[in-house]
């Protein structure tokens, strides 16, 4: 999940599927060096997958639907997500990572317009070992596009767009703590923890299974945190939930999907086979 942020507190993608900041500021003495970070190590590999979503209001208004689409390729695995607003906008996500030992992000791609944003963005990010070349163009209606380029520090546990595998590859009652690239538009590294809460059941069909429910909660730092509290642009928890019996499973996650955004659930749904025939025909 990928996580944006405002000039002061600018709208963007937030993730994962989405994570959603305010920036613009130095990150403080909460955030580690870069040369602190630890990956996340791959428990359960990724392969091929076509996942069929919704996006939905607090209301249950449908939103959007969209589609997870993963393909396992020799430079590493392909993972879109795309959303298609009944309001014409488009949310367009492409992440490329390995995942050898341990889950790595080598380039990511963002494509979001319509009037469902109140921004007009594109991001890409490509890995060059610990470094990363960015470009993000932005714009908002009435305004000139902004473009910025050139290099930031990427350390090996930078997540965008990778939150549904990392929550799947998580031990059993662990917490952790990863980053993601905040785009302002100058992209700035930001932490996220990742804490599991208490057991829960979900229906699945005619049966309920259990769940790990986690809470994602982005990091600011001393001095951001306090600016965004006195602005009252602290940024909400998300909230993911997780099958946790043999084998896991992505069930939603809970949160906004730009910065200042309304919260919206993300979560699977699954086709149907077609009526049957009636009897005697």
């Amino acid at each position: 999940m990928p996580l944006h942020s405002d000039r002061v507190m600018r709208s963007g993608r937030a993730w994962i599927w989405a994570l959603l900041l305010a920036g613009g500021l130095p990150l403080g003495a909460a955030s580690p060096r870069p040369s602190e970070a630890a990956a996340v190590a791959v428990r359960y590999q990724e392969g091929v997958t076509h996942g069929f979503l919704t996006l939905r209001s607090t209301a249950g208004d449908l939103l959007a639907e969209g589609d997870l689409l993963q393909v396992v390729r020799a430079e590493g695995v392909d993972s879109r997500l795309v959303f298609r607003f009944r309001d014409g906008s488009l949310y367009d996500e492409t992440v490329v990572f390995s995942q050898s030992k341990v889950f790595t992000l080598l380039s990511y791609r963002l494509r979001q317009r319509g009037l469902s944003f109140p921004e007009e963005m594109e991001v890409s990010v490509d890995r060059e070992r610990d470094q990363g070349r960015y470009k993000v163009t932005s714009r908002r209606a009435g305004r000139e596009a902004e473009t910025a380029t050139g290099e930031v520090a990427l350390p090996p546990d930078v997540y965008n767009g990778m939150f549904i595998m990392i929550l799947k590859n998580l031990p059993k009652g662990a917490a952790e703590t990863v980053h993601v690239l905040a785009f302002t538009p100058k992209p700035t590294l930001i932490q996220v923890e990742l804490t599991p809460q208490a057991a829960e059941t979900v229906p699945a069909g005619e049966r309920r299974v259990p769940v790990t429910h986690y809470v994602l909660k982005p990091k600011l730092g001393l001095v951001r945190g306090a600016l965004a509290a006195l602005f009252g642009k602290t940024p909400p928890d998300y909230h993911g939930w997780i099958v946790t019996a043999d084998v896991p499973a992505f069930v939603a996650i809970d949160g906004p999907l730009y910065t200042g955004g309304p919260i919206w659930r993300f979560e699977t749904v699954s086709p149907r086979g077609p009526a049957r025939p009636a009897a005697g025909r």
